[in-house]
C-alpha cells in the first residue's frame, strides 16, 4: 500500500503543470497558521500580479490563542497590511513551481518586511511560509506585553491557492 501512495504521489508531481508565480493578473490567496511569541492565530492574505515580477496585495491576521497573562483585547489581536512583493522565482530558478517574494508591509501595527516562500504541487494548490518582520514600530514609547503581538518576528505556514 504505502508504494502505491509514493507512485501515485510521484505521478501526480510529475503530471502537475505547475506555476507558482505567472505575473500580471497572476491571483494568489493563502490560509495558514502564524506563530509568534506568547500567541498564534490565523493568517490569510490575497496578492494580485501587476507585472512580471511585482505584484500587490492584502495580508490579515488574528491571533486566537494568547497567553493568560496578556490583557489583548481585538485591536491588540487584530492586524492588516497592505503589501508589496518582489517574485523572484523566475529569476532564482529553482523550479517553476517554487517562487520565493521579500517584500516590504504598511499595516496597522508596523511598517515592516517580509520574506516568503511558495510551493505549487497542481495549478491550483500549493504550500507556502513567510517570515515577517517590523522595520518602523508606530510607538516608539515601550510597548506593553499585549502590543508586542504583530510587533515582532512573526512565521507563517499553510496552504496556497491559485485563483
Amino acid at each position: 500500500m504505502r508504494k502505491l501512495i509514493v507512485v501515485v504521489m510521484l505521478l501526480c508531481i510529475s503530471f502537475a503543470n505547475a506555476q507558482a508565480y505567472q505575473g500580471k493578473g497572476d491571483d494568489k490567496f493563502q490560509v495558514g497558521a502564524n506563530f509568534q511569541n506568547n500567541a498564534s492565530g490565523i493568517n490569510v492574505s490575497y496578492d494580485f500580479g501587476v507585472g512580471e515580477n511585482i505584484s500587490l496585495g492584502l495580508s490579515s491576521t488574528y491571533a486566537l490563542s494568547i497567553e493568560d497573562n496578556l490583557d489583548a483585547d481585538f485591536g491588540d489581536r487584530f492586524d492588516i497590511k497592505a503589501r508589496f512583493n518582489a517574485n523572484l522565482g523566475n529569476v532564482v530558478k529553482v523550479d517553476e513551481n517554487f517562487d520565493i517574494y521579500p517584500g516590504l508591509s504598511f499595516g496597522l501595527k508596523n511598517f515592516g518586511g517580509h520574506l516568503g516562500m511558495r510551493y505549487f504541487f497542481s495549478d491550483g494548490f500549493g504550500i507556502y511560509t513567510e517570515l515577517n518582520t517590523p522595520i518602523a514600530k508606530y510607538n516608539s514609547e515601550a510597548l506593553t506585553p499585549a502590543e508586542k503581538i504583530h510587533n515582532q518576528f512573526t512565521m507563517n505556514f499553510g496552504a496556497t491557492f491559485n485563483l
